[in-house]
């Protein structure tokens, strides 16, 4: 009992809608080489597309795309942190950053809840969550590959092959999703804080089957990397503990091909761990093959 309550304090924390927005400034601070677009999914929702892009020519075979859930809170420290490495030549700011959002000034949406995760088995957490949309993690996948990714083509000079997913929590718990049911889709996964325990670690079922298929000989490893990062004082222990041991399982797939790493960021809760990770996140999603 004592558990669930302490996951449920944690889903207040990353899933529930903020009580208001912030009020916008007359005249803010606009920042460079960044756009942005609405986007609506075949099912009629609205998706806020944020761009960072570097200026001048772009390469021959296009540019790297980073895909930046969370767009909304993550997008500013990922276009600035991609911007400021143009300082230095052949640097990481030579990727185009995506960051999927929402409309509103809201960091942290409700919609989320229903994006990232399928239907909620656990009873509590459904209780917690009733207000959210919930169980569109499958209709979503569909938006970030099947719509959201011909579109950028047809606006960008993009890589196609080049393409890498960074998701913080349930964010983080969505980008592992994608790596055991769509390895193809990406060529590095990031998954920061990734909440494996999220409706009694319903993750593990996909992780086991992704790992049959591997040993069976009928699976496929598309991405080359995935970086996992927790912070040393996440507000949920567990999530340092399970991401871990997630990552000695993943250690052992490199037998397949697959790349991995795992880095505890020293002094950092869960909500300041995507920030610190940017400049990793930026190295693993330029590095090839």
């Amino acid at each position: 009992m004592k558990r669930t309550l302490l996951l449920l304090c944690a889903a207040a924390l990353i899933g529930a809608p903020a009580a208001a927005a912030s009020p916008a400034l007359e005249a803010g601070y606009v920042m460079p080489e960044t756009e942005w677009w609405d986007l609506t999914a075949d099912e009629g929702q609205v998706y806020r597309i944020y761009i960072s892009r570097p200026q001048g020519e772009a390469p021959k075979e296009g540019y790297p795309v980073l895909y930046v859930l969370d767009g909304n809170a993550m997008f500013g420290g990922f276009a600035e942190g991609r911007r400021i490495q143009s300082v230095y030549a052949g640097g990481a700011d030579k990727m185009i950053i995506v960051g999927v959002g929402y409309p509103g000034g809201r960091l942290y949406e409700g919609r989320r809840v229903g994006d990232f995760t399928p239907p909620i088995k656990n009873a509590a957490l459904a209780s917690f969550h009733a207000k959210d949309p919930q169980g569109g993690r499958d209709r979503f996948e569909s938006f970030l590959i099947d719509k959201l990714r011909p579109e950028l083509a047809r606006r960008y000079p993009v890589n196609a092959a080049r393409q890498s997913l960074f998701g913080h929590s349930l964010g983080g718990l969505f980008a592992m999703h994608m790596l055991y049911a769509r390895p193809e889709a990406f060529h590095t996964i990031i998954a920061t804080s990734a909440a494996l325990w999220w409706d009694d670690q319903m993750i593990l079922q996909e992780e086991e089957a992704f790992r049959a298929k591997l040993a069976a000989g009928k699976g496929a490893i598309r991405p080359a990397r995935v970086l996992l990062a927790v912070g040393e004082n996440e507000e949920m222990p567990v999530m340092v503990t399970e991401n871990r041991l997630l990552a000695q399982r993943l250690a052992e797939l490199s037998r397949y091909g697959l790349r991995s790493e795992f880095m505890v960021l020293d002094d950092e809760g869960h909500l300041t761990v995507p920030h610190r990770s940017i400049t990793a996140a930026l190295r693993w999603a330029k590095q090839w093959p």
